[in-house]
């Protein structure tokens, strides 16, 4: 009985031990054929980008340094007044204002830093 045992354990163990090594082969298999795919041009080299996107804090703080006027803004209009409507007017009229370059800064750090790609009639003054 223990002979049985231990042979069903064995063989268990041996087979756990094969798909594992065939998982990896798949894997190695699947991420060659990614790599040719990339080269080839036919898929963009996102694992690049995803690499680059994971590296840091950088892009938070220049986010936090470009959006930290419209804070100010949001902050300065919701703190006075309770009428939520015209400060929300108020607000987007603030906002409005902002030079074109800046609000332009803001949506291409945006864009870079989230992977957005905007176009530019979206954002065109009408």
């Amino acid at each position: 009985m223990i002979w049985n045992l231990l042979g069903i354990g064995i063989k268990t163990a041996s087979e756990i031990y094969k798909n594992k090594k065939e998982t990896q082969r798949l894997e190695s298999v699947a991420k060659l054929q990614h790599y040719q795919k990339m080269a080839s041009g036919e898929i963009e080299y996102q694992a690049k980008v995803i690499d680059n996107q994971n590296q840091g804090w950088k892009d938070e703080v220049v986010l936090a340094i470009v959006i930290l006027p419209i804070i100010v803004i949001a902050y300065s209009v919701f703190s006075g007044t309770p009428d939520a409507k015209e400060k929300l007017d108020l607000f987007f009229e603030y906002f409005n204002n902002l030079p074109d370059w800046y609000v332009w800064l803001t949506v291409g750090i945006f864009g870079s830093i989230y992977g957005l790609k905007p176009t530019a009639d979206l954002f065109r003054k009408k």
